[in-house]
């Protein structure tokens, strides 16, 4: 019971490490989730084909900012459900329950949280000459593989191995605003091996970018200007084959990279989310919903990180 909210409040430090949330973000979005998931709740204890009263059965010995508390711990540093169960003084099977339905709200949350950039409002930075030509508002692809455990079915695994990383692998696709390093869309996950163009044209995320706004990825991106509506794609310069790479291209590449440097801050932050790192325990069910409400979480650190600055 030590990780209950009713102890681990009056340790900040402790709360901020086991969750990636101060006090202040998580009462915050605990306003705005718990309601979501009392609606929810309520609509599932009062559904047609359920044989128990609304109200019957046993309660939930942790209430709702508990819940969510597990849940978030849950995602951060990814414990087994018997670990978790014991911090909070319930069963396994509870932390089980607790997290297949309070995912989905937070899955929800963070969704509403990604908008792509609107080509009206200001920005401020600065981009060096050798990048002049690219469009100053633009949003940077890219993905990330988490190892999987292998399905027993061999032919079945085998769609999951992934050669570069050597091992069964699902990915996700992340799309971040390149000014201000918030997530704007995260795809559905898939089989590891899928190529990374192959996934961007199936996420069809290109369609709904605003005129205007270019879209930028590395070299697994290459031929992304054909798939941008308005051609605004790019990526760096490849080697040219048999032959050193020319010094403009070395530069270009350099200044190229600069304007991901609020995209890879972003990406290392999803990545401290355990749940989303360590292997996968849970045979890729609801690998979407998790790595979107990491995504919803980090858009909350990265606003409030704007609004002190503002301040």
């Amino acid at each position: 019971m030590i990780a209950r909210y009713a102890h681990l409040h009056t340790f900040p430090r402790v709360f901020l490490s086991l969750t990636g949330l101060r006090l202040a973000e998580f009462d915050d979005l605990a306003e705005t989730v718990l309601l979501t998931y009392a609606s929810r709740e309520a609509d599932r204890h009062a559904r047609p084909d359920r044989q128990r009263a609304a109200g019957g059965g046993h309660p939930f010995s942790l209430d709702a900012r508990d819940q969510l508390l597990l849940t978030l711990v849950w995602l951060r540093q990814y414990p087994t459900h018997e670990v978790l169960g014991f911090l909070f003084g319930i069963s396994d099977s509870t932390v089980s329950r607790i997290t297949a339905r309070l995912l989905p709200v937070l899955a929800d949350a963070g969704q509403a949280t990604m908008r792509l950039p609107d080509p009206g409002r200001k920005h401020r930075r600065q981009f060096d000459e050798l990048v002049r030509d690219l469009p100053e508002l633009f949003v940077v692809i890219d993905s990330f593989e988490q190892r999987v455990q292998r399905p027993e079915n061999r032919a079945e695994a085998d769609t999951w191995y992934s050669g570069k990383k050597k091992m069964h692998t699902i990915k996700s696709q992340v799309v971040i605003n390149g000014h201000t390093g918030e997530i704007c869309d995260i795809a559905e996950s898939v089989k590891g091996p899928t190529a990374d163009i192959t996934l961007l044209e199936d996420s069809q995320v290109l369609d709904r970018v605003p005129e205007g706004v270019g879209a930028e990825g590395d070299l697994a991106y290459v031929g992304i200007a054909k798939l941008h509506p308005q051609g605004l794609g790019a990526t760096p310069r490849r080697k040219p084959r048999g032959q050193d790479r020319p010094p403009e291209d070395v530069a270009y590449n350099t200044a190229f990279s600069r304007r991901r440097i609020e995209v890879e801050h972003t990406i290392g932050r999803m990545r401290r989310y355990q749940a989303i790192t360590q292997p996968d325990r849970q045979h890729r069910q609801g690998h979407t919903e998790r790595v979107r409400a990491i995504g919803g979480l980090v858009n909350r650190q990265l606003h409030q990180r704007q609004l002190a600055l503002a301040a």
